[in-house]
């Protein structure tokens, strides 16, 4: 439990606040923030230029193309968020960090409270990188800014605090849970355009839908996402040999 009585505390920082709280103003994350399961703070990263006239980005050293985001504010606005929050970790949001996961998003959702920061332009000062304990990409490719990355990364991570979802069982049985893709869903009506829904999911034998959904898992991610099957899964047979 964090000091302002949540489960989690997420501080943002960033040149656009509004995105963010915007963003996470709806459905689970919203709900969540509302019940005080969740607390989102964003904070303007102009408001630590000092007062001065001086942008908060400025031409790349050694020439080059597009605007780099300056040291000063950065610096001033992470150790004073860090200061009064304390978050349990400072995370840069770049292209250039490791692939952000959902076995990420577990460890920050037991973390607390952490700080995200929203890079622009061509990126950060590469004088600020020591502030941070981590970086983190969604993705192999490049946003405008980081405050789309910290709205996924937010909604991944929110939804895993407990409580945050009606049913805990809900974050244990959906894709990358257990390293693999979730097993194919179905709903009312039990015929639709002849294409009907499998005998077993009708039958009520528990121990035969739970033995069905964990094969369907298990040839959905090979034949979808091969990589995230550890060796010993890839047995055609299944049974190792």
């Amino acid at each position: 439990m964090t000091t302002d009585g949540s489960k989690l505390r997420i501080d943002v920082i960033t040149l656009f606040p509004p995105m963010i709280l915007e963003a996470c103003s709806y459905g689970v994350i919203g709900r969540a923030m509302r019940s005080g399961l969740l607390t989102i703070a964003a904070h303007q990263l102009r408001d630590y230029t000092g007062g001065s006239h001086h942008p908060i980005d400025d031409h790349p050293y050694g020439g080059g193309p597009g605007m780099v985001m300056r040291p000063e504010p950065i610096h001033d606005a992470v150790e004073e968020v860090s200061t009064r929050y304390r978050p349990a970790r400072k995370i840069l949001l770049t292209p250039q960090g490791r692939p952000f996961s959902q076995a990420v998003a577990r460890a920050l959702a037991r973390s607390g409270s952490f700080l995200l920061f929203c890079g622009r332009y061509e990126g950060v000062d590469e004088r600020v990188r020591p502030l941070f304990d981590e970086e983190l990409s969604i993705g192999d490719f490049v946003l405008s800014g980081g405050e789309s990355a910290a709205v996924v990364l937010i909604d991944a991570v929110g939804r895993l605090v407990p409580g945050v979802l009606g049913c805990s069982q809900s974050c244990e049985s959906e894709s990358f849970a257990d390293g693999q893709l979730e097993y194919p869903q179905f709903t009312r009506p039990e015929s639709f355009r002849g294409q009907r829904v499998p005998a077993v999911l009708l039958s009520g034998n528990h121990a035969e839908i739970a033995r069905w959904r964990k094969e369907q898992a298990r040839e959905r991610t090979r034949t979808r996402r091969p990589d995230l099957l550890r060796p010993e899964t890839t047995d055609p047979d299944g049974d190792g040999g």
